[in-house]
């Protein structure tokens, strides 16, 4: 028997094309858009939705669905409506075209995270056309500005509004629950149980201005190029966390491997890493602190030495490491150049256990019977930095199949960002179990 109604899997592909359509660039544009347009769809099944603005355009929606049994503590899911910026020139199609072509979706977003946007709401439409209950509140969050910190979005809501999220103990959001295909009959799903802390820094130089043509051996730009070369070039030494060292161990067993994660070196350890393509730069960048510079600026005209030159590096430490972080990247700078930070937040981490975790294992190997699910340390940020604030233990589950020749890493904040068709309705079934069983 039919009812007529599309399904979550008939929706999911198309909401996923209209928000990429949406440019939400982060700083370039805002989010009301987008949140009008989440809005809009869960209030078209009676699902009642708040929009906030931390500012006029910053907009975030929030909405609860009740749950069979309401004394249970609710769960949040949540997701950003922000996505990096995008150059056009530099892609196959245009990045904000939500194009369907060789049985993807591309555009900015389609992997951060406009996926899981989709998903989540195609399912949440689903179960309120039907009116199914899932079994205890699910709060569905769909923010702004993750991008650039949270600040404007997860974090002003947690500041200014936890009353929406009264009850949440536990939250799922981006970046885990994707495929990485050992052999046929074995798929590893990555599930994010920690992420490493935010450091955006500027360093700032200072010396003594002067003609370009004369000897000058107090030069701001070459003090602090000096400082960004030695902070480039750094390794950082290793440092195996609780969850890296769990995947370690987990990896090695699968692939038959005989090594100790605890005693093995960096060049040991990269090597069993290689053996999953370009996932070897995502997982090694959990193996240690990072620190890499992304902008420069000095100087106004080509005769004129300056007297202060400026350099941003993006830093991420792992969890128990910030203070240490701080001071490997002090014992860098050299003399002459001080450190100010742009951004800073924690690193989040908790356990691969218990009933969440048990109902996220147990629908993904209920929709991929080679599924083997193992948890991981993300090298980035989400807005389960502001989330946890609340007491949520936070996972990364947005359950992806991948193809096996995929590039699934270099897609976040690259080129020709895309998420396969099939993969989003392999997410909604998995997410619809997941949620109809926790």
């Amino acid at each position: 028997m039919t009812t007529g109604l599309p399904s979550a899997e008939d929706e999911v592909v198309e909401l996923c094309s209209d928000l990429i359509r949406i440019d939400s660039s982060n700083p370039t544009s805002d989010e009301r858009a987008a949140a009008e347009y989440v809005a809009a769809k869960l209030a078209e099944v009676g699902i009642e939705p708040a929009m906030l603005e931390s500012e006029p355009g910053r907009a975030s929606v929030v909405a609860r669905m009740e749950g069979a049994d309401p004394s249970r503590p609710a769960l949040l899911v949540h997701g950003h409506l922000d996505v990096v910026p995008a150059d056009p020139t530099e892609w196959t199609v245009h990045p904000f075209s939500g194009e369907r072509r060789d049985g993807y979706v591309w555009g900015r977003g389609a992997i951060d995270m406009k996926d899981m946007d989709a998903m989540t709401l195609a399912l949440v439409r689903e179960w309120a056309r039907t009116g199914r209950k899932p079994p205890r509140d699910v709060v569905l969050a769909f923010v702004a500005d993750e991008e650039a910190g949270g600040g404007m979005g997860a974090r002003w809501l947690v500041d200014n509004h936890p009353e929406l999220f009264d009850g949440c103990t536990e939250a799922i959001s981006e970046v885990g629950g994707f495929s990485v295909t050992v052999r046929d009959d074995l798929r590893l799903y990555l599930i994010q149980t920690a992420e490493k802390g935010m450091a955006w820094m500027r360093l700032v130089a200072r010396g003594r201005p002067g003609h370009g043509s004369m000897r000058h051996d107090d030069n701001a730009v070459t003090r602090l190029a000096e400082a960004v070369a030695r902070i480039g070039r750094y390794e950082f030494p290793v440092v195996l966390t609780k969850t890296v060292r769990q995947f370690l161990d987990r990896l090695s067993e699968v692939l038959g491997v005989d090594i100790d994660p605890g005693a093995a070196g960096r060049d040991e350890i990269d090597a069993l890493l290689g053996r999953f393509g370009g996932m070897a730069r995502m997982i090694g960048a959990t193996l240690s602190n990072t620190a890499n510079p992304t902008m420069l600026k000095a100087g106004y005209k080509s005769n004129v030495i300056p007297g202060t030159a400026t350099a941003t590096v993006d830093g991420r430490f792992l969890p128990g490491q910030e203070e240490e972080f701080e001071r490997q990247v002090d014992a860098l700078l050299g003399s002459g150049v001080v450190r100010e930070w742009i951004h800073r937040d924690q690193a989040v981490e908790t356990d691969f256990d218990g009933p969440l975790v048990d109902a996220m294992a147990a629908a993904l190997r209920a929709e991929d019977r080679a599924a083997l699910p193992v948890p991981y340390t993300m090298p980035g940020g989400t807005d389960a930095k502001s989330f946890e604030r609340l007491g949520m233990r936070c996972f990364g589950f947005s359950p992806l199949l991948l193809p096996p020749d995929l590039d699934f890493a270099a897609l976040f904040h690259g080129i020709d960002e895309r998420v396969p068709e099939e993969g989003l309705r392999f997410g909604v079934r998995v997410l619809g179990r997941f949620l109809g069983s926790s």
